[in-house]
């Protein structure tokens, strides 16, 4: 009885949580909640003539965050997070579009129906779930007091505004899908078109095999094609942009910043008692595993700490490798399957013996030896393979990995020692030692991330913002980007693009191209990895391509229907001439056979991928032989042998292939009529960056 009382005391914050958890969009919309609503400068977009507030958006946005954080493990990224706002945009916009629509065909919902979907035979899965009794049943002494009670009164009007909206949604989606009707002719096409089979003869002539000097190109063919197909050629606004770019990698004070967060947690990660719990709690990106790993198992700085001493119960780290910064704690060794050695090396390449090389490997030796140089050095200027950038770090490798010679000495010599020269197949190497490891450890790894700080992140940001600004002074955009030690690059994109090429994509990218002109800047653009400054150096109005900028696509296609006019008039002069059985030998090719040809094949030999195959041998009666085709990439003769019909259309077949067709034109009669009343309307998108 008690835990009922305080539920009633609650219900009206529990009530308004739901109304607000639930995400019926046109509940938002039209409710009364928001008090930025309708005003010009605070909407997002114009529908029609109809707001959307940017606090509706910036709800709808919310609720989008709260879906992937009940979904999708992880933190949301830039990238992320655009996609998760142009999706509750378009939401947004398209509910506005479906009132509109229910209002001009007169959907509206009685007091009566909802009171059917509360307190009806059925009530709504909303009321079933929110407001049942622990027997199962809806609890309507709950919902009585909260309609009569004063203080719940806006709250429970919420509710049922959101009840009538539902019902109104599915007035709606009933009256689309009335529209669609799967007739038993339907049904019987797509199982015959799914199961019928054909075995096949053909002769065929690839266009491919016209030689290129056998046919001319003129001018005028060129000209002509360009003509005839110049909508194939329309360009929409095209913008060549200039571009600089910062990465938002982290600074070494950002790094420090994440190391000391990682030593404060030391002493409790030592004394946890439940590491999986504790891993949880702090956040790592890395769970518990109950798995023991080998060297090679773990990234190399990792195994290098880990492995430097590998005593249960020891702390390692902090260590950085790759994104992340690692705490280790050593939970448990024992023995390896093999053994493990990291090792760096200097190599000189030989075929053979050759006492030249041992003697300048010698003398590297002595000088890494003597403290003139470090080995790393030596690797970088003296070693012949990949390995030198990275000083000749080779890494941790297991025994019977490496060249023989090498893994000898390696596997021989002691921690930290410098051996060779070592002759091995590949040449001569002065090889140091690192560390070697027999065991195999069960750790628990707190790992977070390695990413800038928001002041990085601002001075970043202001860089190029600095740069925008004094390039538009007196220094060039490409002398300003230098002087900060930037490099400019080129690329061309389309004003609607959303996605650069090399850069990534964003909703500002044409939001800014769309009105640009030549030496207009962007604003900062900031993507997942990196920030983005752009400049418009040349502008390509909306139209068609000129010729000369095409010529060379043109060409390509004038040959091939040169060609195509070659086999198709050789194939045609032969089939008039002889029979189907002597089309072979008259135009040198041969006779094919396939069988279990379907309209699902994609790729018949010596025709290649041409749906006009497959579609002309279903046009055939059996023994019945073609007209010459003209395909894609072949000209083809082709006789039905047999068609082997589908098996009898059972009850069951036939009702599962109405719902399957039933729900792909729902799907696409849905789309389709979105997309009409999109098209039909006046949408301003009034959205500023960052919203």
């Amino acid at each position: 009885m008690g835990a009922m009382n305080k539920l009633r005391e609650n219900t009206g914050v529990i009530l308004w949580i739901l109304v607000l958890s639930f995400g019926i969009i046109w509940t938002l919309q039209d409710s009364n909640v928001f008090d930025a609503m309708n005003q010009p400068s605070q909407n997002v977009a114009m529908v029609n003539g109809e707001s959307i507030s940017n606090q509706e958006y910036q709800n709808a946005v919310e609720q989008q965050r709260r879906r992937f954080q009940q979904q999708m493990e992880g933190e949301m990224t830039g990238r992320m997070q655009e996609m998760m706002r142009e999706q509750a945009y378009n939401q947004l916009v398209e509910s506005t579009l479906l009132k509109q629509e229910m209002k001009r065909l007169g959907i509206s919902v009685t007091d009566a129906e909802i009171e059917e979907m509360v307190y009806g035979e059925t009530p709504d899965p909303f009321i079933r779930k929110r407001f049942s009794d622990s027997t199962g049943r809806v609890n309507y002494q709950l919902i009585n007091n909260l309609a009569q009670n004063e203080k719940y009164k806006q709250q429970w009007l919420q509710v049922e505004e959101m009840l009538k909206q539902k019902r109104r949604q599915q007035k709606m989606g009933t009256l689309v899908q009335s529209t669609i009707f799967v007739s038993e002719a339907d049904i019987k096409d797509y199982y015959w078109r799914q199961n019928a089979s054909a075995s096949v003869d053909y002769v065929a002539l690839r266009y491919a095999s016209v030689p290129n000097d056998s046919i001319s190109v003129s001018e005028s063919d060129l000209r002509s094609y360009y003509d005839n197909n110049k909508e194939d050629f329309k360009r929409k606004k095209t913008l060549t942009l200039d571009y600089v770019t910062l990465p938002k990698t982290p600074t070494d004070e950002d790094t420090a910043a994440v190391f000391r967060n990682l030593e404060r947690n030391r002493d409790a990660f030592a004394t946890a008692q439940d590491d999986s719990l504790f891993l949880a709690r702090n956040s790592s990106r890395r769970s518990l595993s109950e798995a023991y790993q080998t060297p090679v198992q773990m990234e190399e700085a990792v195994a290098d700490s880990v492995f430097a001493d590998p005593t249960p119960g020891r702390i390692a780290g902090p260590v950085a490798a790759g994104d992340l910064a690692h705490l280790v704690k050593i939970r448990d060794t024992q023995p390896a399957e093999t053994e493990y050695v990291h090792t760096s090396h200097i190599l000189l390449q030989a075929d053979g013996r050759d006492a030249s090389l041992r003697q300048r490997l010698t003398s590297i030796r002595d000088s890494i030896e003597s403290g003139a140089a470090t080995f790393d050095e030596m690797a970088r200027r003296h070693s012949e393979d990949q390995s030198a950038s990275s000083g000749g770090d080779l890494g941790w490798r297991e025994r019977g990995t490496m060249a023989d010679g090498f893994e000898d000495a390696a596997f021989s010599a002691s921690e930290g020692s410098i051996v060779g020269p070592v002759r091995s197949e590949f040449g001569y190497h002065l090889i140091r030692v690192h560390q070697r490891a027999a065991r195999a450890v069960q750790v628990a790894d707190l790992a977070f991330s390695l990413e800038p700080g928001q002041a990085t992140l601002t001075d970043k940001q202001n860089t190029l913002e600095d740069v925008a600004f004094y390039a538009g002074e007196d220094r060039s955009f490409a002398e300003e980007a230098k002087s900060r030690g930037l490099t400019v690059q080129e690329l061309q994109a389309e004003a609607d693009q959303q996605t650069l090429p090399g850069l990534g994509q964003s909703r500002a990218f044409p939001s800014f191209m769309e009105e640009a002109q030549t030496g207009d800047m962007s604003d900062v653009v900031e993507l997942d990895d990196k920030f983005v400054l752009l400049r418009v150096s040349d502008v390509k109005p909306e139209g068609h391509r000129p010729f000369e900028d095409v010529r060379s696509q043109i060409r390509p296609q004038v040959e091939l229907q040169k060609k195509k006019a070659v086999q198709t008039r050789r194939m045609q002069r032969a089939l008039e001439q002889n029979n189907f059985e002597q089309l072979p030998q008259v135009v040198d090719t041969e006779m094919r056979s396939q069988s279990d040809v379907t309209f699902s094949t994609e790729t018949v030999p010596g025709v290649g991928r041409d749906p006009i195959f497959s579609g002309t041998v279903f046009g055939l009666n059996e023994g019945e032989i073609s007209e010459v085709m003209e395909g894609d990439n072949a000209a083809f003769v082709v006789r039905l042998n047999a068609l082997q019909e589908p098996s009898e259309l059972t009850d069951a077949k036939r009702r599962q292939i109405r719902r399957q067709l039933r729900k792909r034109r729902q799907k696409e009669v849905s789309s389709q009529w979105i997309a009409a009343l999109k098209e039909d309307a006046t949408i301003e998108d009034q959205r500023r960056e960052g919203q």
